[in-house]
């Protein structure tokens, strides 16, 4: 397996395949629906003016994601009340639902990588070409594997947003991911689509 310290260059992210199986180490941000949607209305699109401490995140945010990576995840979290944070598990959200906004994160923030479950569509996979940046697929099902290999957690945005919704800062060490979208326009979800839509074609075709 392919080890990667974050944050990725361009240079690492264009050696990259579809397929390839990847250990992650280093600083990575959680992200889910809520974040991605004030990063894009507040900081992107500008449709509303910032907030509170909306233009003090932002500034941190730049620098963590350059060159770096956002998890789609929605931890479960233990030390809420003393502030002293722990992953109880990690495990990967349905990335799709982040599809309308991913790939203007990633060239605004210049994100190397995006972690999460089932793929993203033709939107997302222009925008790790034009970046670039990978999508990394995470193991489904493995939430309390995922979070040993998260070994502190370095701070918290938006808590506002509600524990899944909010930007975790993690250290990871030896975070595994498969590569299954790529640099190059390649993508293993698509392929998947287009052998499945075969298949189902068939199928509806034959006689009862």
């Amino acid at each position: 397996m392919r080890e990667i310290t974050m944050p990725i260059s361009d240079e690492v992210i264009r050696s990259l395949k579809v397929g390839e199986p990847v250990l992650l180490t280093g600083v990575m941000v959680t992200g889910r629906d809520a974040a991605h949607k004030w990063m894009i209305d507040t900081f992107i699109r500008k449709t509303r003016p910032p907030q509170g401490d909306d233009a003090k995140v932002y500034e941190e945010l730049k620098k963590l994601l350059n060159g770096g990576v956002i998890y789609h995840c929605g931890p479960v979290v233990s030390g809420l009340d003393t502030k002293d944070y722990k992953f109880v598990a990690a495990g990967p959200t349905t990335s799709i639902r982040e599809e309308p906004y991913q790939a203007e994160v990633m060239k605004h923030f210049n994100l190397k990588g995006v972690i999460g479950k089932g793929g993203m569509g033709a939107k997302t996979l222009k925008g790790c070409q034009e970046t670039p940046g990978v999508y990394f697929h995470a193991i489904g099902g493995a939430a309390s594997y995922i979070a040993q290999s998260v070994k502190k957690v370095l701070g918290v945005y938006k808590l506002e947003f509600g524990t899944p919704e909010a930007m975790w800062v993690i250290e990871v060490k030896d975070f595994p991911v498969v590569v299954t979208m790529d640099a190059h326009g390649d993508s293993q979800h698509a392929v998947i689509d287009e052998n499945s839509k075969e298949v189902l074609d068939r199928l509806l075709k034959e006689p009862y």
